[in-house]
């Protein structure tokens, strides 16, 4: 293979460098990296793929716009008719899981670029702790630049491996910190790949961008399958963002296809399908048989869900929801929709699994305490009705978190809890209810800040950042975002009489912009000026992008549709 430049054809454009088998790349993006995991038969493989499945991706996110152009147009979502997929209603049971996918009581996750982070997820904590299974990101935690992909794909493999290390460098005075993994001593490796809507704009065959999640899925299982099968143990992913059972679909035949273009047999690789957006939310078991040979289970995604409320029901007027900070898992809606999981997962022999504990340490050893009975608190709840684990996304939450399944699955001897089956009506209402909820000025304020700081990051080509002692990834600004937006477009009055304008937007913006400046200065108090104004600056450059975001006359459907172009102007 002997790649050869393209020039660019449109101004400010890259150069395309030709690969072979209709493969063309940035001329920026072939680092040595990639050039390390990509070789000649990955690339033929991705080509296939791609030829088969994107053509029917496209149709499915084609049925996306056409299914929010009804909702925006009075129409809700709801239930199947009983006759379209009857099958997926039968007496069925998903495909025996491995022993290795037995025990999930608490499930980590983290963006997978990071390789002291993914060290972390996969190690004990301080503490002696350790998750049942550590989710590597390529998705809500990780911004898909270019780099952050390459990297992760070599993080995965490395970490299944037992290999991946990581050398802090010394600062400050302090001495640099060696980090490595402890093979005989790591919790299950899962992957997410990204979701269906995302395009890697670096990496084209036959001229059109490849999906994100085809790429994801493609690379890590080149470079890390046969390793984990070598062992003993299952390669394991995660799948986002789903809404239709159509779409399940073509995720499991993507992989049929990877397993059958490795030489594994078809069935090996396990999945959990998130259940993040409204519309899957009323095709659970729809989407569970869709992937039944692949299927551990499916997750309650709180975060993401949330978000898809507010975005598929955006004009519906009736149903403007409260506070973000209100809505949580046992509103009714919420909790009608986990149990709905439950039930479906548990019925047909897979995992049904709960939420995320956002929270990152507090400075206080009042604040911790605080955090962990909360975290405490939400678990109790998850495992009282029937979840098989929960998600975390700092190690220090491991033990609080485990507690509750630990006690809950411990006193029976068991390690799940696929007997437990909900008592629900047989289409429950999961619709979420407006009308109900504080509305509030300082409501407004958290969604702003958020904001500001999920955007300080994202331009810094961060998927998550800590902030005001949770971890806030794109979903949460996601939040923010769609429920300013409603608000704004609704002119909603809140509590305290304020009417949401624009000009109450950017006054907001405004506002907690000057509160984090404050903030920053005083925490780089003791820095040169120049890295005290470097920082004020790229808050001010954040806030900017986001209250341009927040304001938009037309929502968005997602931050970002596509990866960035590496090496190109901005």
């Amino acid at each position: 293979m002997s790649p050869a430049s393209q020039p660019a054809t449109t101004p400010n454009a890259v150069a395309w460098t030709d690969l072979g088998h209709g493969v063309t790349l940035n001329e920026n993006a072939w680092t040595d990296q990639a050039q390390r995991l990509l070789p000649e038969d990955l690339l033929r493989l991705i080509a296939r793929l791609h030829r088969k499945l994107e053509p029917t991706r496209q149709a499915l996110l084609a049925d996306r716009e056409d299914r929010q152009a009804a909702w925006d147009a009075g129409d809700l979502p709801g239930y199947l008719p009983k006759n379209e997929h009857p099958e997926a209603h039968g007496d069925w049971q998903v495909a025996p899981l491995p022993d290795d996918l037995q025990q999930r009581r608490v499930e980590i996750t983290g963006p997978v670029s990071d390789p002291k982070m993914v060290i972390n997820m996969l190690s004990r904590n301080d503490q002696g702790d350790r998750a049942d299974a550590a989710m590597l990101d390529f998705e809500d935690s990780m911004k898909p630049t270019w780099p952050n992909v390459m990297q992760g794909v070599e993080n995965v493999r490395d970490a299944a491996r037992g290999t991946l290390t990581y050398t802090k460098p010394a600062s400050n005075g302090a001495p640099g910190k060696e980090y490595s993994l402890d093979p005989d001593d790591m919790p299950l490796l899962m992957v997410r790949i990204r979701g269906l809507h995302l395009r890697e704009s670096n990496l084209r065959v036959d001229g059109t961008p490849v999906s994100g999640a085809l790429l994801d899925l493609a690379m890590v299982a080149y470079h890390s399958a046969h390793t984990l099968i070598d062992q003993g143990k299952t390669p394991k992913y995660y799948v986002p963002k789903v809404e239709h059972y159509r779409e399940a679909r073509w995720v499991n035949r993507l992989f049929e296809l990877v397993q059958e273009g490795l030489d594994i047999p078809v069935g090996t690789f396990k999945a959990t399908f998130l259940i993040e957006t409204l519309p899957a939310a009323f095709q659970m078991e729809e989407i569970l048989y869709e992937f039944r040979e692949h299927a551990a289970g499916l997750n309650g995604g709180r975060w993401d869900k949330i978000f898809s409320d507010i975005k598929v029901l955006r004009e519906h007027s009736d149903r403007v929801l409260a506070d973000r900070n209100w809505i949580d898992i046992q509103r009714p809606w919420m909790e009608m929709y986990v149990k709905q999981l439950i039930k479906v997962c548990h019925e047909h022999g897979a995992f049904g699994m709960g939420g995320m504990a956002p929270h990152t340490p507090g400075r206080t050893e009042e604040m911790r305490e605080k955090q962990v009975a909360g975290v405490v608190d939400d678990k109790e709840f998850e495992a009282s009705i029937g979840h098989d684990g929960c998600w975390v996304s700092h190690p220090y939450f491991i033990g609080p978190a485990l507690k509750p399944f630990e006690e809950k699955l411990g006193a029976q001897g068991k390690t799940h809890q696929l007997d437990v089956i909900p008592d629900l009506p047989e289409r429950p209402d999961l619709l979420p209810k407006g009308g109900v909820g504080p509305k509030t000025l300082d409501g407004l304020r958290v969604n702003v800040r958020v904001s500001i700081g999920y955007m300080k990051g994202w331009r810094q080509d961060l998927g998550c950042v800590a902030w005001d002692h949770r971890m806030e990834d794109l979903a949460t600004f996601e939040i923010s975002r769609a429920q300013t937006w409603q608000w704004l477009h609704h002119e909603v009055t809140l509590d305290d009489n304020t009417v949401v304008t624009k000009s109450v937007v950017r006054r907001i913006f405004d506002e907690e912009l000057e509160k984090i400046v404050e903030e920053t200065r005083e925490f780089f108090a003791d820095a040169p000026e120049e890295v005290i104004e470097e920082q004020v600056d790229r808050f001010r450059r954040a806030a900017a992008d986001a209250q341009a975001i927040f304001t938009e006359e037309n929502m968005r459907p997602f931050l970002a549709q596509a990866s960035e172009l590496y090496g190109a102007e901005k």
